[in-house]
């Protein structure tokens, strides 16, 4: 059991915004694990979920490459001891460097790279994680490293027809799509492929919430509340941001198709975030 001191009370108060005294009663109830005080705090309807940016960060940065062609990119988080150092240009030459070995090679050997760097910044770097797409089919891969490089998004979008992939109107859509990723955080494509044990999470806390009111509305509560989960969490059910959300990702992808006289598909989507690995 962790000690429950001031220190672990106001982390989950900015975890969650829940007041002191709540927030010292669910670390209690959950003999000191704050992720379960979480929930416990949610379900009684005075948090919300645990905000991702106040997860414990490494320094360091986000980076990418995409090969010639736009049909594998890759996307590497990479830290370092220091934000100096993350802001140092040969540090982002060194991450620069790494993502291109990446993308022609996903196998290749990166330790003799990462010990040469170390000696020559004069810091620890650590090749955190890194994710690679290639593109089957027809389509494209793109990405996006937002200002500072503590966040990137890397995507894959297919089409039915080759020349849908070279005009103009589906390279802009695939770039609105990776500023999407980035400004709004999802954790899936589609409501169907959110992890079946998080929706279950999110039905218990619901029907807890609302556990007094008369049992034949609390099914239609519970689906409404998990209705608005998936708008906030699912690409494609969001509120697309470049037109304030008073159109869905998916109906704006839809309408671009029928534009191009075409299918469009968000096949997948890779975002980082510097520390989420260490999480």
């Amino acid at each position: 059991m962790a000690e429950i001191n001031a220190a672990l009370v106001a982390k989950l108060r900015e975890m969650t915004g829940a007041g002191l005294m709540e927030c010292k009663k669910a670390l209690v109830e959950a003999t000191g694990d704050v992720n379960v005080a979480v929930d416990i705090l949610r379900k009684k309807g005075v948090a919300s979920a645990a905000k991702k940016s106040l997860r414990e960060a490494k320094e360091g940065v986000v980076a990418q490459c995409i090969l010639p062609g736009s049909r594998v990119g890759v996307l590497a988080e990479i830290n370092c001891e220091t934000d100096f150092v993350a802001k140092n240009e040969t540090f982002r030459a060194f991450c620069d460097e790494i993502t291109r070995k990446l993308a022609n090679d996903s196998k290749v050997d990166l330790e003799p790279d990462r010990v040469a760097a170390v000696a020559k910044i004069g810091e620890n770097i650590k090749i955190s994680r890194h994710h690679r797409l290639e593109v089957s089919g027809n389509g494209m891969v793109a990405a996006y490293i937002h200002t500072g490089a503590k966040v990137g998004v890397l995507v894959e979008v297919g089409a039915g027809k080759e020349t849908t992939v070279g005009s103009d109107e589906f390279k802009q859509l695939v770039r609105d799509i990776t500023l999407q990723i980035a400004a709004a955080h999802p954790i899936a494509v589609s409501r169907d492929q959110v992890d079946s044990a998080i929706v279950e999470k999110e039905k218990e806390i619901a029907a807890e919430q609302v556990k007094n009111k008369p049992p034949q509305a609390i099914a239609k509560i519970v689906e409404g509340k998990l209705d608005k989960f998936f708008q906030s969490v699912c690409l494609l059910d969001q509120g697309f941001v470049k037109k304030n959300s008073e159109v869905s990702v998916k109906e704006h992808v839809g309408g671009v198709a029928k534009q191009l006289g075409d299918e469009i598909v968000i096949r997948r989507f890779i975002r980082f975030q510097v520390g989420e690995a260490a999480a």
